[in-house]
């Protein structure tokens, strides 16, 4: 009788030693996938990253001239202003009566409002121009990918496991009854 319960337990025992040996090869290729899965997903995100980078360079030399071109607007605004007022306040000075004072004074406000809205135009070009040539340089960059599904089906096993009772209590609840008003007799 000892006879075929210690063979019974040899071919349980080899049995169980070949199972733990499948599955713990199984465990280490499943193991050596996942890093050569890993990996190859690294090295794509090498090209995003350049590709970033690149277009982050092109919004730095487009905003960097934006910034130029209304330093340069500016000194311009200012040299011209500066001019301007100095040829007027000369005429001002040759002026023979009130006349021709009020004149020029009148000149000088219609001038200076011309310049404004001139120089006003100019500002919003560079505005524009520089929107413009962002706008190309983030387009160029290649769009995000969707999320991988797995992610979803994770969600959505996720929420299966929560329990019933959250659903009840999202059930809609019936509306108050108001009590009617009381009539004035």
């Amino acid at each position: 009788m000892q006879f075929p319960i210690s063979e019974f337990l040899e071919e349980q025992t080899k049995g169980l030693s070949e199972l733990l040996q499948s599955l713990t090869s199984s465990r280490v290729a499943a193991a050596r996938q996942a890093a050569r899965d890993s990996a190859a997903r690294i090295k794509s995100l090498n090209g995003r990253i350049r590709e970033l980078a690149h277009s982050g360079v092109k919004l730095t030399a487009v905003s960097q001239n934006a910034v130029q071109g209304m330093i340069e607007l500016q000194a311009e605004i200012v040299t011209s202003a500066l001019t301007e007022a100095a040829a007027k306040i000369e005429r001002l000075a040759y002026t023979e009566s009130v006349r021709d004072l009020a004149r020029l004074q009148s000149e000088v406000i219609a001038d200076a409002r011309q310049r404004i809205v001139d120089d006003l135009g100019r500002a919003v070009t560079i505005l524009k121009d520089a929107s413009g040539a962002a706008r190309k340089a983030i387009a160029t960059a290649e769009p995000a990918k969707p999320a991988a599904k797995r992610k979803a089906a994770a969600v959505k096993a996720k929420a299966a496991r929560k329990p019933a009772a959250k659903a009840k209590a999202r059930a809609k609840k019936p509306a108050r009854k108001v009590p009617a008003r009381r009539r004035k007799a």
